[in-house]
């Protein structure tokens, strides 16, 4: 029997000896990174079998001072690197220069990493280049994910204790907006109960979060209404025939499938995270028809590879091609030190990850938050139609806080920004909502400029 467990425990015990690797170039980009970047492993379980892998980036600014963050992309399945790239990394790709085969990278100017230390990390479990040693391992759920992101968390703290005293906020975007309540909770009471290492908890920064997803998806009909793309009778209509009930139809109300089916048609041809952005041509019906579930936020990597070059119009997935290429090449993965062998290809986004949501509703986790010294900031890209804006007011106003600031813009080189509003609980928690104007599901994707102001004025504690 010995010999049969032989291997296991010595790739254990060389997981367990592994160190964090230092990137100081990488292909695609011309020269030496300008900033340090790091990945590495961290073990979790019982026996170390989840493996997580990190990509982490010192402030550009000032690392001993400058917050540190802890940054989870959605889905559940979506690498950080899709995070890094596309959103609030220091690269981007360089699309005017960069051909399919060879993907090339540009400083993006409105990096987060400019004014904070960031943890993207590759979690749950299967995502990414994240893995697991057993089968078992690979099962996972909201509540487990975010137990597995908080010992991480502890475990990377005492590997890097320089970070301890560094303010933290616990951050993403799209379904993270499920586990990281959950995982601030978490840490809060570790704090309370005296865990080890403490950590110096300040918030949370959530993009158009999945929270209630049943009420999340809802909003989608009275969102198409105010948005002019469903008419005001097909809307009074829809709203009266259903209930105000667009996701747990009873199969014998045909008034209201029939509307429904209307709204289909009128938005099947829509793209879903940013509304005035086309459509990707070459998707197949399925991705193009409304279904009231989150299953339009994905895409097919299949649909997008298989798109004649010259596709027009453009659509946003031909951008996501590059990643796919980029992280499955074994001259960036030897750079990035991944592990060889444990991930047969890297997905932006892994569909086919063991993963099963137990928490349906994750306003709970902000009402205890509420009651907390902690502080919350909530954006909405207010061209989003996955996760619209309307869903996320209703819950937060649901917390029946204390309206401390009304609903007004907040500007940008003298332009809108967006729109913001301010409420708190007994003085001591507070939580500021805004939307991004022009933004989509991933605001900072379609919206960086902005997106960089917004954070930077809310972790200094300046008004948006």
């Amino acid at each position: 029997m010995f010999h049969l467990l032989l291997p296991l425990l010595l790739l254990i015990s060389n997981v367990r000896r592994s160190q964090p690797a230092i990137i100081e170039s990488l292909p695609g980009f011309p020269g030496d990174l300008p900033f340090k970047l790091e990945t590495g492993y961290v073990g979790v379980g019982e026996l170390e079998e989840v493996q997580l892998f990190y990509y982490f980036i010192e402030s550009e600014r000032s690392p001993n001072d400058d917050p540190l963050l802890l940054w989870l992309t959605g889905g559940p399945g979506c690498s950080a690197l899709s995070g890094l790239l596309f959103e609030i990394g220091p690269l981007q790709f360089d699309y005017s220069n960069s051909s399919g085969i060879r993907p090339l990278f540009e400083l993006n100017p409105y990096s987060w990493t400019k004014i904070a230390n960031i943890i993207f990390l590759d979690a749950p479990v299967g995502t990414g280049f994240s893995y697991a040693m057993t089968w078992a391992a690979y099962n996972i759920n909201d509540t487990s994910s975010a137990a597995q992101t908080y010992e991480f968390l502890r475990k990377w703290l005492l590997a890097h204790p320089k970070f301890l005293t560094n303010q933290l906020y616990i951050s993403g975007d799209s379904y993270s907006g499920v586990v990281v309540p959950i995982i601030v909770k978490e840490i809060y009471d570790g704090n309370e109960a005296g865990r080890e290492p403490p950590m110096n908890l300040k918030g949370y920064v959530l993009g158009n979060p999945v929270t209630w997803e049943v009420k999340d998806i809802s909003q989608r009909i009275p969102y198409g209404y105010k948005t002019a793309l469903i008419s005001d009778e097909l809307y009074e209509s829809t709203k009266t025939d259903c209930n105000g009930d667009y996701m747990n139809v009873d199969p014998t109300n045909g008034a209201c499938l029939r509307d429904l089916e209307m709204v289909s048609i009128c938005l099947e041809k829509i793209n879903i995270p940013q509304i005035l952005e086309p459509m990707c041509s070459a998707l197949s019906p399925n991705h193009t028809r409304l279904k009231w579930s989150r299953s339009i936020l994905k895409e097919n990597i299949i649909d997008v590879i298989s798109m004649p070059q010259q596709s027009k119009p453009w659509c946003r997935s031909y951008n996501y091609l590059y990643s796919y290429i980029w992280a499955n090449d074994r001259n960036v993965q030897e750079a990035l030190h991944i592990r060889e062998g444990m991930k047969p290809e890297w997905n932006r986004c892994n569909e086919s990850i063991s993963y099963t949501k137990d928490i349906l509703n994750s306003v709970v986790y902000h009402r205890y938050l509420s009651k907390t010294s902690l502080r919350a900031l909530i954006y909405s890209g207010d061209h989003d139609m996955g996760i619209p804006y309307l869903g996320t007011l209703d819950w937060i106003r649901s917390l029946n806080l204390t309206l401390l600031g009304p609903w007004g813009p907040w500007y940008v080189d003298g332009q809108v920004a967006g729109y913001s509003i301010l409420y708190s609980e007994n003085i001591k928690y507070d939580l500021t909502f805004t939307t991004i104007k022009g933004g989509g599901h991933t605001a900072p994707e379609y919206k960086p400029k902005e997106c960089l102001a917004m954070v930077d004025r809310w972790f200094s504690y300046y008004p948006l």
